[in-house]
Formats: C-alpha cells, structure tokens, sequence
C-alpha cells in the first residue's frame, strides 16, 4: 500500500471526491473556497469553477453538465459556458447549508444539510435535512434533524442505503426501494460515541468496495477505515498525513485506486506543523480493493 500527496494544499475544506469514468478525471469541492475541481491524472491539471457560496458536492448529469450544492441551493453548472441554473433552494430562514451528496443507482440526487458547527461538532442544533432531487426534476425530504448530513453509499444488490450523520457519530443502513427512492427500517450500524476523538474521529464522507464493505474518512483521527456494516467491526485502517480526512472515492481505470480530501480550515497552528499537507488531496494505491463505479443523475433539467 503507498499513500501519495497528488495534489498539495489546493483546498481549505476539500470534498466530495467523485470519479468521473467519462473522463477519467477526479471531480472535488473546495467547499469554502467556493469551488469545484476537475484533476486529470495523466496530466496532472486541476482546473477550477468558482461559485458564489461554499460548495457541499458535486455530482455529473447524464444530460450534461454538473449538480451541486452550493449554500443552501441545488443548482446545474455548465462548465463550458459558465452557465449556473438554480434548480432548488431549501430551509430559508436558517443558517444551513447543502454538505454532502451523491447520485442513487436509480439516477437521482441524493443529499443532505447542516447547521452551524456551535458549540461543536458533537452539540451543534440538528436542523439539516436529507433530500431528493428526483428523476422528473422535483425535491422532496427523506429524512429530518440531521446534525451534519455527510458519506452516502448503496449496497450492489440497491438494497440497502448506508448512511452518515457526523453529529451523533454514527453509520446508519435504511433498506431501500431503488424503484421509488423510499427508506425503511433505519438501523445504527456503527457507533463512534464514546470513543476519543484522536482515535476514531467523527465519521465523515463514505465510499463501498466492491465486497460491500464501507471506507470511511476519520475526522480528527488521519486515517480511513474500512469498516464491515454486518458487524460494525473495523477492518483496515489507512493512515494519512491529516487529521481532517473528509472523504474518499475509489476511481483510476480499474477502480482500485482510493482518492481522499482533507481540510485544512480552522487547523489549530500545531497541528499544522505535525501535518504540512492538510488541505491536500491523496491517493492510495496497492490496497487489493475496488470500487464501484459511481452514479450520476439521470433526471430531467428544466435550465
């Protein structure tokens, strides 16, 4: 296994790894620098779409350009002409914001909000949300007081739905209806609370192998960790030279590559020195894992 800096310091809360098969390049987000990304590994170039507000995700459209959240708005990116379209704004009035997201195996956007992170990331109010954005272009809620709407993964099979709420610090499994995008039977699959924070961290964003097994990012603890969702029991740990790890994404020509982001945003000045590559993007090679090819939305849009 080897975990290699590919990209240095290019974020300050970097996101939302998304490998895009169409182009072989690596989609992230820059979510306070307001910023999606675009890196192509062959050569090396990481181009940059600028937003007026932090981005939580981004996610390709079959029917063209992107979907991302930006504040508290879903909206569609046209990198080419620079044409941003809102398609949806959710919770006015309060001081939330769109985090995580990605496409269900159906073709719809699933993603969710957060409120502020006061006091902390443990106490702030739950008032997100989890939406989706549906195939004919509608929104709807799926689930409610969320504290920090984060990883998002579907079982092979469309099943199952894995799910993460960094506030209680615990991965939930829903049973899923691919046909109608409806969740049952909510079940907590992994539990964090209780254990320090330097050794487990607040689980973050989320990836699924193709052995069905969940990687997740470790915020505050450097590392991913592979975590079995019938036992709750962890697997593998990859360490990585941050403490703010935020998520990861399996991509390369035959999946088998782990794309992972980190934040180097209100990093205390020591930690900086013990981690000079916050803000960085990595990949880790060598794991004898693969993923699976990742969703894009299939609805319709009315620009």
């Amino acid at each position: 296994m080897n975990v290699e800096c590919i990209l240095k310091a290019t974020t300050t809360v970097g996101e939302g790894p998304h490998w895009d098969d169409v182009t072989n390049t690596l989609l992230y987000v820059d979510i306070y620098g307001n910023s999606i990304h675009r890196y192509n590994p062959e050569t090396g170039v990481d181009d940059k779409f600028e937003l007026d507000g932090p981005v939580g995700f981004v996610v390709p459209a079959k029917k063209g350009g992107l979907i991302a959240g930006v504040g508290r708005c879903l909206v569609h990116v046209d990198w080419d002409t620079e044409k941003v379209t809102k398609l949806h704004e959710v919770e006015q009035g309060l001081d939330t914001r769109f985090n995580d997201g990605k496409s269900d195996p159906k073709g719809r956007i699933i993603a969710g909000t957060m409120g502020p992170m006061e006091p902390d990331v443990i106490n702030m109010p739950r008032i997100g949300n989890l939406y989706s954005l549906d195939l004919d272009g509608s929104l709807r809620t799926l689930v409610k007081g969320v504290g920090i709407s984060n990883g998002l993964a579907w079982t092979e099979d469309t099943k199952t739905m894995y799910y993460i709420d960094s506030t209680p610090r615990q991965i939930y499994s829903f049973d899923y209806d691919v046909v109608t995008g409806e969740l049952s039977n909510q079940k907590v699959i992994v539990d964090t609370t209780g254990r320090p924070l330097e050794e487990i961290g607040v689980p973050d964003g989320m990836t699924i192998d193709t052995e069905g097994k969940l990687w997740v990012a470790c915020f505050f603890a450097g590392k991913v960790v592979r975590y079995d969702p019938q036992t709750g029991c962890e697997m593998q740990i990859v360490n990585i030279p941050s403490a703010f790890i935020t998520s990861c994404c399996f991509g390369g020509t035959n999946f088998d590559d782990l794309y992972v982001t980190c934040s180097i945003y209100d990093a205390p000045k020591e930690e900086l020195q013990k981690y000079p590559l916050s803000g960085s993007v990595f990949r880790v090679t060598g794991l004898g894992f693969k993923g699976l090819k990742a969703n894009v939305y299939e609805g319709e849009l009315k620009l």
